[in-house]
Protein backbone atom coordinates (compact mmCIF):
# COMPACT_ATOMS: atom_id res chain seq x y z
CA UNK A 1 0.00 0.00 0.00
CA UNK A 2 2.92 2.44 1.06
CA UNK A 3 4.29 1.74 -2.70
CA UNK A 4 0.80 2.53 -4.46
CA UNK A 5 0.76 5.99 -2.42
CA UNK A 6 4.68 6.89 -3.26
CA UNK A 7 3.69 6.00 -6.76
CA UNK A 8 1.04 8.52 -7.24
CA UNK A 9 2.54 11.19 -5.18
CA UNK A 10 5.51 10.80 -8.07
CA UNK A 11 3.41 11.04 -10.79
CA UNK A 12 1.67 14.34 -8.89
CA UNK A 13 4.94 15.79 -8.60
CA UNK A 14 6.21 15.22 -12.44
CA UNK A 15 2.72 15.07 -14.36
CA UNK A 16 2.75 18.14 -16.71
CA UNK A 17 -0.99 18.60 -16.02
CA UNK A 18 -1.93 20.99 -13.12
CA UNK A 19 -5.96 20.44 -13.51
CA UNK A 20 -7.79 18.82 -16.57
CA UNK A 21 -11.86 19.17 -16.07
CA UNK A 22 -13.89 16.98 -16.61
CA UNK A 23 -17.97 16.38 -15.99
CA UNK A 24 -17.42 14.95 -12.18
CA UNK A 25 -14.24 17.04 -11.12
CA UNK A 26 -13.37 17.32 -7.99
CA UNK A 27 -14.34 21.03 -7.00
CA UNK A 28 -13.30 21.26 -3.43
CA UNK A 29 -9.65 22.71 -3.68
CA UNK A 30 -11.25 25.44 -5.82
CA UNK A 31 -12.23 28.85 -4.15
CA UNK A 32 -13.44 32.35 -4.92
CA UNK A 33 -12.16 35.16 -3.34
CA UNK A 34 -13.26 38.69 -4.53
CA UNK A 35 -13.11 41.77 -3.00
CA UNK A 36 -15.64 42.11 -0.88
CA UNK A 37 -12.93 40.59 1.84
CA UNK A 38 -11.71 44.56 1.33
CA UNK A 39 -15.42 45.66 1.62
CA UNK A 40 -16.25 45.61 -2.54
CA UNK A 41 -19.19 44.64 -4.29
CA UNK A 42 -17.84 42.14 -7.04
CA UNK A 43 -19.36 38.72 -7.55
CA UNK A 44 -17.57 35.65 -8.88
CA UNK A 45 -19.07 31.91 -9.25
CA UNK A 46 -17.47 29.20 -9.89
CA UNK A 47 -19.14 25.80 -11.77
CA UNK A 48 -18.79 22.71 -14.27
CA UNK A 49 -20.95 23.06 -17.11
CA UNK A 50 -22.47 20.85 -19.51
CA UNK A 51 -19.27 20.51 -21.41
CA UNK A 52 -17.25 19.39 -18.24
CA UNK A 53 -15.19 22.55 -18.40
CA UNK A 54 -14.74 24.88 -15.45
CA UNK A 55 -16.61 28.12 -15.89
CA UNK A 56 -15.22 31.19 -14.01
CA UNK A 57 -18.48 34.18 -14.23
CA UNK A 58 -19.78 37.00 -12.52
CA UNK A 59 -19.57 40.76 -11.97
CA UNK A 60 -16.65 43.21 -11.37
CA UNK A 61 -18.08 46.05 -9.23
CA UNK A 62 -15.71 49.32 -8.37
CA UNK A 63 -18.46 50.25 -5.64
CA UNK A 64 -16.78 50.42 -2.01
CA UNK A 65 -13.19 50.49 -3.67
CA UNK A 66 -13.62 47.37 -5.19
CA UNK A 67 -12.88 45.87 -8.83
CA UNK A 68 -11.73 42.20 -8.46
CA UNK A 69 -12.88 38.59 -8.37
CA UNK A 70 -10.52 35.78 -8.72
CA UNK A 71 -10.57 31.89 -8.37
CA UNK A 72 -7.95 30.25 -6.60
CA UNK A 73 -6.64 26.46 -6.58
CA UNK A 74 -4.55 25.01 -4.07
CA UNK A 75 -2.38 21.75 -5.14
CA UNK A 76 -0.40 19.54 -3.60
CA UNK A 77 3.29 20.81 -3.83
CA UNK A 78 3.89 20.39 -7.81
CA UNK A 79 7.49 19.96 -9.05
CA UNK A 80 7.63 22.40 -12.51
CA UNK A 81 10.97 22.05 -12.46
CA UNK A 82 11.31 20.34 -16.07
CA UNK A 83 9.12 23.05 -17.55
CA UNK A 84 9.62 26.71 -19.00
CA UNK A 85 5.21 26.99 -19.65
CA UNK A 86 2.11 27.35 -18.61
CA UNK A 87 -0.44 26.48 -20.90
CA UNK A 88 -4.08 27.42 -20.72
CA UNK A 89 -6.58 26.23 -22.19
CA UNK A 90 -9.68 28.81 -22.19
CA UNK A 91 -12.88 30.29 -23.99
CA UNK A 92 -13.30 34.08 -22.78
CA UNK A 93 -14.79 36.89 -23.74
CA UNK A 94 -12.30 39.00 -25.64
CA UNK A 95 -11.05 40.30 -21.87
CA UNK A 96 -8.21 40.49 -20.14
CA UNK A 97 -7.05 38.17 -16.88
CA UNK A 98 -4.58 37.22 -14.88
CA UNK A 99 -2.79 34.04 -14.17
CA UNK A 100 -1.09 34.18 -10.76
CA UNK A 101 0.75 31.73 -9.04
CA UNK A 102 2.50 31.12 -5.67
CA UNK A 103 5.42 28.23 -4.90
CA UNK A 104 4.15 28.36 -1.40
CA UNK A 105 0.35 28.68 -0.23
CA UNK A 106 1.99 31.26 2.79
CA UNK A 107 3.54 33.58 0.61
CA UNK A 108 1.67 37.17 0.55
CA UNK A 109 2.44 37.89 -2.68
CA UNK A 110 1.74 35.82 -5.79
CA UNK A 111 3.98 35.97 -9.26
CA UNK A 112 1.39 37.20 -11.92
CA UNK A 113 1.64 37.34 -15.88
CA UNK A 114 -1.68 38.73 -18.04
CA UNK A 115 -3.39 37.65 -20.72
CA UNK A 116 -6.09 38.31 -23.17
CA UNK A 117 -9.00 36.43 -24.09
CA UNK A 118 -11.23 35.68 -27.48
CA UNK A 119 -14.50 34.35 -27.91
CA UNK A 120 -13.04 31.02 -29.08
CA UNK A 121 -11.24 28.18 -27.53
CA UNK A 122 -7.03 29.46 -27.19
CA UNK A 123 -4.12 27.55 -25.83
CA UNK A 124 -2.18 30.29 -24.17
CA UNK A 125 1.54 29.45 -23.66
CA UNK A 126 2.61 31.64 -20.31
CA UNK A 127 6.64 32.10 -19.79
CA UNK A 128 6.86 30.80 -16.35
CA UNK A 129 9.98 33.11 -15.69
CA UNK A 130 8.50 36.42 -17.32
CA UNK A 131 5.55 36.20 -14.25
CA UNK A 132 6.36 39.15 -11.73
CA UNK A 133 5.91 39.30 -7.99
CA UNK A 134 3.03 41.45 -7.08
CA UNK A 135 1.17 42.36 -3.87
CA UNK A 136 -2.44 44.17 -4.31
CA UNK A 137 -1.64 45.29 -7.66
CA UNK A 138 1.65 46.55 -6.86
CA UNK A 139 4.84 45.08 -8.00
CA UNK A 140 7.15 44.06 -5.77
CA UNK A 141 11.07 45.02 -5.83
CA UNK A 142 11.63 41.12 -6.21
CA UNK A 143 13.18 38.78 -9.03
CA UNK A 144 10.53 36.85 -11.27
CA UNK A 145 9.36 33.12 -10.44
CA UNK A 146 12.47 31.00 -10.41
CA UNK A 147 11.03 28.14 -7.64
CA UNK A 148 11.00 24.29 -9.39
CA UNK A 149 7.82 24.30 -7.25
CA UNK A 150 4.05 25.26 -7.33
CA UNK A 151 1.17 25.08 -4.59
CA UNK A 152 -1.29 27.43 -5.70
CA UNK A 153 -2.73 29.29 -9.09
CA UNK A 154 -5.16 31.76 -9.55
CA UNK A 155 -7.31 33.65 -12.20
CA UNK A 156 -8.36 36.86 -11.60
CA UNK A 157 -9.85 39.77 -13.12
CA UNK A 158 -9.50 43.52 -12.35
CA UNK A 159 -9.45 46.01 -15.60
CA UNK A 160 -10.89 49.10 -12.98
CA UNK A 161 -14.35 48.71 -14.57
CA UNK A 162 -17.16 47.61 -13.98
CA UNK A 163 -18.06 44.74 -15.97
CA UNK A 164 -19.62 40.95 -16.41
CA UNK A 165 -17.40 38.42 -17.18
CA UNK A 166 -16.83 34.48 -18.14
CA UNK A 167 -14.13 32.37 -18.49
CA UNK A 168 -14.38 28.67 -19.61
CA UNK A 169 -11.38 26.55 -18.74
CA UNK A 170 -10.50 23.51 -20.04
CA UNK A 171 -7.03 22.75 -18.58
CA UNK A 172 -4.06 24.22 -17.01
CA UNK A 173 -0.94 21.98 -18.28
CA UNK A 174 2.69 22.55 -18.26
CA UNK A 175 5.18 22.63 -21.23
Amino acid sequence: MNYLFIILLFMNLFSNIIFDFKENSNLNNWQIVDDVVMGGRSQGNFKINEFGNGVFYGNVSLENNGGFSSLRYQLNKKNISSFSKIVLKVKGDGKKYQFRIKNKIQDYYSYVIEFETSKNWQEIELEISDMYPAFRGRRLNMNNFSSDFIEEIRFLIGNNKNQSFQLEIDKIYLK
